[in-house]
């Protein structure tokens, strides 16, 4: 071994004990008698005495070090006269006596410091760099911690952990997959798994009641902050169940999570919601539920009078922001200039001040009375110094506007504590949604998801009003992870087929291999999965997923590490059969 202790683990119990050392150097001090250098590993950061006085020639060696070079050193732990309370082993250094360099460094291009001047290109073109940082390592032990939590609470509930295929079969309904060519079966292509939907499924129907799987899915889809192309899953199934047994086993498991993980107790059932009541109440199917500011409809009362803006919309819908009365006309028209970016796409924000003296302002005083504003505000049960906030238009593109800007409001006013955890169950999601661009109708969820007994008698009449037994777990605006009841019948999963615009040949073709499981007796079975990098950066307090990713892609979906992805050769391509236009 190069080593008989971490850089981590030496405290006062060690001294006048002879150590091996073995790291990297964090950064040196020379004070002319004395030279110090601290000394870097995954588990901590100890300081190294050389001393001029007693040994001169190791003493020289030491100060031509430089940052990141691999040492190996001897020497004995002794109490340091300036102890340093801010890290565990400050109350110690090591005498050295010898040293050794096992690899000499390139000056790196960015400080390895918890606070780096790397910018995010720079980091993830060097990430083996990045990835030498505390914080960075901290991030991807917080991973390892819930991974390995998640398997210890599933192996304690008869969770079998069964590996699905990678080299897949294409199937259209979803993102775009990746598609890998197949050399011995020329022009014909597997596919990488978005998830391992179906092969779950026909777990259930061999008889494993209880799966689970940490696996890598893949999706070709436009990324931002909390999407990759590659990502992975805590992929789960059980058979025999309803959906209330689904959200009890997987509420145990974020509460187990946050407990041994992170401390954090979770007394009460988590609450429940319906999508309908999420959307008219957040303008979200993921809200974030941290802070209040909900969605009041103001269409009749903003509507009464001659405003045309809000008399041709469709609704009029605005939020409460408590104690913002006082926001200056400055403010208001920032708000207004970023509601009306692309990104956002409202035409304007109307604001009624509700004044500390009891007294209204509003940007549409001329349309409006104090009494019509008095009234807005009760609707809104806005007091003396709030702010109303309105916006008009479509529905549901003003839910969504509205939704972005009330998350705009509580990350300035500091209403988004990243150490506050507010979990909420979404249910009751529409089964399908209407594609105006196809002229048909797409799963919400995916095709196998089973439509809510209830509502069978709409499939044929109103199939748009037909809601799924589907289910989401949202936390503080991100959607953890979710899942569904799933068909169990061929009948009704060829209905569903042809609802999604399916032929009888191409539902076949796609999906025949399910559909006949179906006819040797599959049990009603249902499933989740949560999104692994989404749940351990939440838990991390973290909008971001890329840094608690090991080795991450960029927004365009490339690797500037390795260089990926990266043309084949001639000879590769046409070994595959592939011709380039």
């Amino acid at each position: 071994m190069y080593r008989s202790h971490t850089c981590g683990e030496l405290r006062l119990e060690h001294v006048g004990t002879n150590v091996t050392l073995a790291g990297w150097v964090q950064r040196s001090r020379d004070l002319g008698g004395m030279t110090f250098l601290d000394l870097r590993d995954r588990y901590g950061i100890t300081q190294l005495a050389f001393n001029m006085e007693s040994n001169p020639a190791l003493c020289e060696q030491a100060r031509k070090l430089g940052r990141e070079f691999v040492i190996q050193i001897d020497g004995q732990v002794i109490e340091r006269s300036s102890k340093n309370k801010n890290m565990p082993t400050g109350e110690v250094e090591i005498l050295v006596t010898a040293l050794k360099v096992l690899n000499a460094a390139k000056l790196p291009p960015f400080t390895i410091e918890d606070e780096t001047d790397g910018g995010d290109e720079l980091r993830m073109q060097y990430r083996y760099l990045d990835l030498r940082r505390g914080p960075v390592q901290q991030k991807l032990r917080l991973r390892n911690q819930v991974a390995l939590e998640t398997r210890k609470y599933l192996d304690s509930k008869e969770f079998l952990d069964v590996e699905t295929p990678v080299l897949i079969k294409s199937t259209p309904e979803g993102a775009r997959d990746f598609v890998v060519p197949s050399r011995m079966n020329e022009g014909q292509f597997y596919a990488l798994p978005q998830s391992p939907q179906t092969f779950k499924q026909l777990l259930m129907v061999s008889g494993f009641d209880r799966y689970y799987q940490i696996v890598k899915c893949f999706r070709d889809e436009d990324l931002r902050a909390d999407r990759q192309p590659e990502f992975t899953q805590i992929d789960c199934e059980m058979a025999f169940v309803e959906q209330n047994d689904i959200l009890e086993m997987f509420e145990g498991l974020i509460k187990h999570l946050f407990a041994t993980v992170r401390g954090v107790q979770f007394e009460e059932a988590f609450p429940r919601m319906t999508y309908a009541e999420a959307m008219e109440r957040y303008g979200s199917d993921k809200p974030d539920i941290r802070f209040g500011m909900e969605f009041v409809d103001l269409t009749k009362l903003a509507q009464s009078k001659d405003f045309v803006v809000f008399n041709s919309a469709e609704c009029v819908l605005g939020i409460n922001v408590e104690g913002a009365s006082e926001f200056t006309r400055k403010q208001l028209d920032e708000l207004t200039e970023w509601v009306k970016r692309p990104q956002i796409g409202a035409k304007g924000l109307v604001y009624v001040k509700c004044n500390t003296d009891g007294t209204f302002k509003s940007s549409v005083d001329k349309f409006y009375t104090e009494q019509d504003l008095q009234a807005m505000a009760a609707q809104a049960q806005a007091k003396p110094g709030d702010l109303l906030l309105l916006l008009c238009g479509d529905l549901a593109k003003t839910r969504k506007q509205l939704n972005e800007l009330r998350l705009h409001l509580g990350t300035e006013l500091g209403l988004r504590d990243p150490n506050v955890f507010k979990p909420l169950w979404v249910l009751d999601f529409p089964l399908l949604e209407w594609d105006e661009d196809s002229g048909r109708y797409h799963a919400m969820h995916h095709p196998f998801t089973s439509p809510k007994p209830e509502d069978f008698h709409l499939i044929d009449t109103e199939p748009g009003k037909v809601r799924a037994n589907a289910y989401d777990l949202a936390m503080n605006g991100v959607e953890l992870g979710g899942g569904s009841i799933r068909i169990h019948d061929r009948a009704l999963q060829s209905r569903m087929f042809d609802l999604l615009g399916f032929t009888k040949e191409e539902a076949q073709a796609q999906f025949g291999f399910l559909m006949s499981a179906f006819e040797y007796g599959a049990p009603p079975h249902g499933g989740l999965a949560f999104g692994l990098d989404r749940l351990v950066a939440t838990m991390g307090g973290s909008e971001s997923i890329r840094d608690y990713i090991a080795f991450p892609k960029n927004n365009s979906g490339r690797d500037t590490m390795i260089d990926a992805p990266s043309p084949l050769n001639d000879a590769q391509l046409k070994e595959l059969g592939i011709k380039l236009n």
